[in-house]
């Protein structure tokens, strides 16, 4: 009896537990590549400039186009990338469908040994094919989840890849320019605020992935550290030789 209930809870657990993150949904790669791409680019191209000992005004300049150059070509790109991709889906699609609709003796022989393959019973596996058959648009999904690895009612959007990529781009540029647009006289405040949030989404990203917190943490601040260190290194090494 006493196994009989540790099962029983253990399935309620189980049941009221078990749920997933939406891996498939059009917003979060370009959310995290944008915000991440952001803070890299903007703060790498800022200390690149201050590198060369140009004015505040012209860092700060720099900062502000950087932010609106990169968050539309950020945008423009998600959206021309997740577009040509749907339409490639959809094309496939159409192809499945054609087939289903001209041989669909073929497509549910195909599917019962797709499933035969897997290990069910060769009789149970036409049976399922035929009753999953039935119905023309049902069939179709099944056959995409199949054969192209998709699910036609899960496509990910061109306009929510553009503008999660924009805001989360210019939400990462912003921060190394703040500190300059509230009265910051010297890059080391940019910086500073620049590495903190580099640190900051490494940790947010972590709570959607199997890495730990402060693992993805270190290893963003690290990456955008050594870019910016590289680019100030460059824009000092140029602007020793142009001056």
């Amino acid at each position: 009896m006493a196994i009989i209930e540790t099962e029983a809870t253990l399935h309620e657990a189980h049941r009221d537990n078990h749920t997933h993150r939406d891996v498939n949904g059009g917003w979060l790669r370009p959310a995290v590549f944008g915000a991440m791409d952001g803070l890299v680019s903007n703060l790498a191209l800022m200390t690149g400039v201050a590198g060369g000992s140009v004015a505040q005004q012209t860092i700060v300049i720099t900062g502000l186009a950087g932010l609106a150059a990169g968050a539309f070509s950020m945008a423009a790109g998600e959206y021309t990338s997740v577009a040509s991709q749907r339409e490639l889906v959809q094309a496939e699609l159409d192809v499945e469908r054609r087939e289903l609709r001209k041989h669909p003796a073929d497509e549910e022989k195909e599917l019962a040994e797709l499933y035969a393959s897997r290990g069910v019973e060769p009789g149970l596996a036409r049976e399922v094919a035929r009753q999953l058959s039935r119905d023309p648009e049902q069939a179709l999904e099944i056959h995409a989840r199949e054969e192209l690895g998709i699910d036609p009612g899960d496509l990910p959007s061109p306009v929510v890849a553009a503008v999660s990529s924009f805001g989360a781009f210019a939400l990462g540029a912003l921060l190394p320019v703040l500190p300059y647009l509230l009265g910051a006289t010297s890059l080391w405040p940019a910086l500073l605020l620049a590495l903190i949030g580099l640190f900051a989404c490494g940790a947010v990203v972590a709570k959607v992935t199997a890495r730990s917190w402060w693992f993805s943490g270190l290893r963003q601040l690290a990456l955008g550290g050594a870019a910016a260190g590289v680019t100030y290194a460059l824009g000092s090494l140029f602007g020793t030789a142009v001056g």
